[in-house]
């Protein structure tokens, strides 16, 4: 007579359906503080580079010489203004969800592009500086002489780059970052609200169910 075995056979892991894996959790949270500090990083970078002097020059004045100087918002105003942009499309990408985040993150590596190639095509500029010795001079036709550049539109290159790169790291792992809107479950449904207790020997609670619409003879 044969025995029958209790003990199951052996399972084959091969055979067996792959495991939901649970989401990187910590590799999403790592993604936002980066591209957080990136971001903010670089905006600040760019709006403090910006202001700094990008050119320098001389105008010839009564046979003298009048030293002139243009900061990176006389030459060009596009990078201050785009890493303005790319503050509010950091925020924004907490605000929204699914294809919106991606497009608000698009946003945010164009605004840091922008501004990089903004400052590197400025970075030789000179028609601040030859419309200030045309102010200067009274004259239309005058020119800076003894031009130099600074290496601040580069510095604001590489703030532009920082925006860039939080832009790509959104574009990558947005998708697991938390969103706004405590209001509401994960699902998106509304919160159910609780009902205000209303004391009925209390007239003002009695009024303030009226104002909610509530019947406080419930």
């Amino acid at each position: 007579m044969g025995y029958v075995s209790a003990v199951p056979p052996p399972r084959n892991d091969a055979d067996a359906p792959d495991a939901p894996q649970a989401p990187d959790g910590r590799g999403g949270r790592r993604s936002v503080a980066v591209a957080l500090l990136l971001g903010a990083l670089g905006a600040s970078v760019v709006l403090l580079a910006s202001g700094r002097v990008w050119a320098r020059g001389t105008a010839a004045v009564g046979g003298g010489s009048l030293p002139l100087t243009a900061d990176g918002r006389a030459v060009t105003g596009l990078p201050a203004a785009l890493a303005i942009v790319g503050l509010a499309a950091l925020v924004a990408v907490f605000a929204v969800r699914g294809r919106s985040r991606l497009l608000v993150s698009a946003l945010l590596a164009l605004s840091g592009l922008g501004a990089a190639l903004a400052a590197v095509l400025a970075a030789d500029d000179r028609q601040a500086l030859d419309a200030q010795a045309a102010r200067t001079t009274a004259d239309t036709a005058a020119q800076v002489g003894a031009l130099t550049h600074t290496a601040w539109p580069y510095v604001t290159a590489a703030g532009g780059a920082l925006i860039l790169l939080a832009g790509l790291l959104a574009l990558r792992f947005a998708s697991r970052w938390p969103a706004m809107g405590g209001r509401y479950e994960r699902d998106g449904s509304p919160r159910p609200r609780k009902a205000a207790v209303v004391d009925p020997d209390r007239p003002e609670d009695l009024w303030k169910a009226l104002d909610r619409g509530e019947d406080p003879t419930r």
